[in-house]
């Protein structure tokens, strides 16, 4: 095992020199597009390829932010956007979307591919699914603990990138839906306006701060996280000050250092503690899952604010690593003889480069003094190397252009810039980008256009997803075609119980599907398990899938069990239809794109095998969170329940308890509602689903009802409050 790379973050140029002067092995940041950072500084192409090649000089690696969901009319710019990055030496991509990874795959190849944590990764599983696919590394979900990241190093060899310090997500990144929702501002889409760190109140009536993470800060933890067998450091914070990625960037080197020296006697001294606590932190720290499943002292219940900075502490570290100097001293030989080229030469450490220039001339009136040929040749401009001494050696009076010692000079730092990214590993020789084979998701538009309103004609048929026995009475007595079983149902009521069920109320062409937990960690396999057992009896005719996990783990079991891949699989461009279409049987169309952008979706892949349906009715999951609001608030009773939350504008959010593979959902305060719009002819969906939640049986019937009756003649519904999502404005 080597040794542990240290990431820092870098939300522009200054951030970026500072870390790597802190001692960053490695920095990350994002580009003017596709990161998930949409309002940090973020860099300039031209930034990005100056940030590049710096980095490289001084052994450094630079990973770019790709990691949002990238919609279809955006994808044929990412190989534009990429291009320079790829030419210059990119060291890596982060990543979300797996589009956006078959697409990095056939346009980029040899460039290295990481999993963001916003894929939310949350096992072997997972892991060994995008490892088969190209990935290189994975962030898994903040919420494991080292036991967990240990199985997924053992089982699959890949490498694990974990953060560290700053800033903690209360929901499984990738699961959050609450700002989007909520205002329009996409987390996927690096937009989230953070409604987590705003009060609510609970049932107790007292308003507190619950969905509202302590900053991770985990010096103390360092020697088990790198015996744990994690691969890369990672420091949350591109949104901060480069004061902060700096500052925090030295003190994680000292430890890391400290522990190879000596691990036997790893200590830290409260000082440098102090220091993390004064660097843009909130007021209170803890040191995240990696010990601990959740619970309230991980929160800061009381504040979210941020703790003060002292302003002359930062000048201190703006002073040493922001303004300081970022260059490598070199000493330098020059030799010039009339009628002879030019020859210059540079020396840093091991590493001699000698070049040559323009034919050196006689002098016929003004020869080049050694003082004159020693101040232009000591001149370095802006370069990356600092000539501290010119040894001038010259045969009888001499002439040369100061243009030409100038670009003589220019032409050896380069080389010996070059010769020192080769030395580094960081030069990637034979890699050449391939130009992708469709240029415009609009070619032929109107043709497809034409083709899918044909298909999207077709008869609507209406499934509904249920939670509870009450619920699945109701579509029974409907007569629901498909009915997908939320897990829990399984292991509430019993095979045994669900089969006699079904045998007694369900007549010729209805079916059950089952629908997987939302997470499944390590120590969930076995509900995994069981449901493979009851996918055997033939009680289920498919399942709906939530995550990689599960997928992975089903396919591997029995590749033709029918998959359906529920909506929080993301699926927003054509390469990432392509990605699933072969591998599952019907996929639900993202909750955060428009209309226009399903049909746009739909119009690109004409000849897709999937189904292609459409969530119409239901309280979306908005956070599927690892820490209870039962457990926070009272206690954990470990049985399943709903608890509600209310926002300072008097909404109300059912959060429901799920005491098995033990995550909360926290459902939207009124339901998605799309009845006005779900039968029309041009509805890019051919199946319809009900999503039931909090309803009792009696209401269930009244929505299934309603849903069948509009299918023929339109009313409006007997529920008031409801919303429409994103169908009509989707998000930025």
């Amino acid at each position: 095992m080597g040794r542990v790379e240290l990431l820092s973050p870098a939300g522009n140029f200054h951030a970026l020199k500072g870390a790597i002067k802190a001692g960053a092995d490695a920095v990350y940041l994002g580009g003017e597009l596709y990161g998930a950072r949409a309002y940090a500084d973020n860099f300039t192409q031209d930034e990005i390829c100056e940030g590049i090649h710096l980095a490289h000089v001084f052994g450094r690696k630079v990973y770019l932010t790709v990691n949002t969901l990238v919609k279809e009319k955006e994808l044929d710019e990412l190989y534009h956007f990429l291009l320079p990055f790829y030419k210059e030496g990119l060291d890596g991509v982060i990543i979300q979307d797996l589009g956006v990874l078959r697409y990095i795959k056939a346009c980029f190849p040899g460039l290295e591919l990481h999993a963001s944590t916003q894929m939310t990764l949350t096992g072997s599983l997972g892991a060994s699914f995008v490892k088969k696919e190209g990935i290189s590394r994975i962030v898994p979900a903040r919420e494991l603990s080292l036991e967990e990241i240990k199985k997924i190093k053992s089982e699959t060899g890949i490498e694990v990138e974990a953060f560290v310090h700053g800033a903690m997500c209360y929901c499984y990144s990738g699961q959050c839906l609450l700002s989007s929702m909520l205002g329009g501002r996409s987390g996927n889409r690096g937009r989230c306006a953070q409604p987590c760190r705003l009060p609510y109140e609970t049932k107790a009536g007292k308003q507190c701060y619950p969905l509202s993470m302590r900053d991770m800060c985990t010096i103390d933890l360092l020697p088990s996280l790198i015996e744990a067998g994690i691969d890369s450091f990672k420091i949350e914070g591109r949104m901060k000050k480069p004061a902060y990625a700096a500052g925090v960037t030295a003190i994680y080197r000292k430890y890391i250092d400290l522990y190879y020296q000596d691990k036997d006697h790893y200590h830290v001294l409260e000082e440098d503690r102090d220091i993390l606590r004064t660097l843009y932190i909130r007021s209170q720290t803890g040191d995240g899952y990696f010990k601990r499943h959740n619970g309230k002292e991980m929160l800061s219940l009381e504040s979210p604010s941020y703790s003060e900075t002292d302003a002359g502490f930062l000048a201190d570290i703006e002073k040493q690593y922001i303004d300081a100097e970022l260059c490598r001293e070199a000493v330098a030989k020059v030799y010039l003889a009339p009628e002879k080229e030019a020859c210059f030469s540079l020396q840093e450490g091991e590493i001699c480069v000698t070049c040559k220039g323009d034919i050196v001339q006689k002098a016929q009136k003004q020869p080049l003094t050694m003082e004159k040929i020693e101040e232009q040749m000591k001149k370095s401009g802006n370069s990356l190397i600092k000539i501290t001494d010119v040894d001038v050696a010259i045969s009888d009076s001499v002439f040369l252009p100061v243009r030409s010692l100038n670009e003589l000079r220019r032409m050896t730092i380069a080389a010996v810039e070059r010769e020192m990214i080769c030395r580094n590993g960081l030069d990637y020789p034979g890699r050449k980008a391939a130009v992708p084979e469709e240029t415009s998701c609009n070619q032929h538009s109107s043709v497809k256009k034409q083709n899918m309103g044909k298909q999207w004609e077709k008869q609507k048929v209406l499934h509904v997803l249920v939670r509870t026995m009450e619920q699945l009475e109701a579509a029974c007595e409907e007569k629901i075609a498909r009915i997908y079983l939320d897990y829990t149902l399984l292991f509430q009521e019993g095979l045994q119980k669900l089969n006699a069920y079904k045998a007694g109320c369900m007549e010729g062409g209805q079916t059950f599907f089952l629908a997987v937990p939302y997470i499944v960690r390590e120590k969930d396999k076995k509900y995994l398990e069981r449901m493979e057992e009851a996918l055997q009896t033939g009680l289920f005719e498919g399942i709906l899938i939530r995550n990689l996990e599960s997928y992975q783990f089903f396919y591997y079991k029995n590749p033709s069990w029918k998959m359906v891949l529920d909506a929080n699989l993301y699926i927003w461009n054509r390469e990432t239809l392509r990605f699933w279409d072969e591998r599952a049987s019907e996929f639900y169309l993202p909750i955060e794109c428009n209309r226009y952008e399903w049909r746009e979706l739909l119009a690109a892949s004409p000849e897709r095998k999937m189904q292609a349906s459409a969530i119409v009715y239901g309280r979306l999951p908005m956070m599927i969170t690892a820490n209870c609001i039962r457990k926070t608030m009272e206690s954990c009773s470990h049985t399943p329940g709903t608890m509600m939350l209310k926002d300072r504008y008097e909404k109300q959010f059912p959060v429901y308890m799920d005491c098995l593979c033990c995550y909360n959902v926290l459902y939207n305060s009124v339901p998605l509602s799309l009845h006005k719009v779900s039968y029309d002819k041009m509805f890019p969906a051919e199946n319809l689903r009900l999503d039931f939640t909090t309803e009792e049986k009696q209401e269930t019937l009244q929505v299934i009802r309603y849903y069948r009756d509009i299918s023929n003649i339109y009313r409006d519904p007997f529920y008031k409050e409801y919303t429409t999502g994103h169908y009509k404005r989707g998000v930025e």
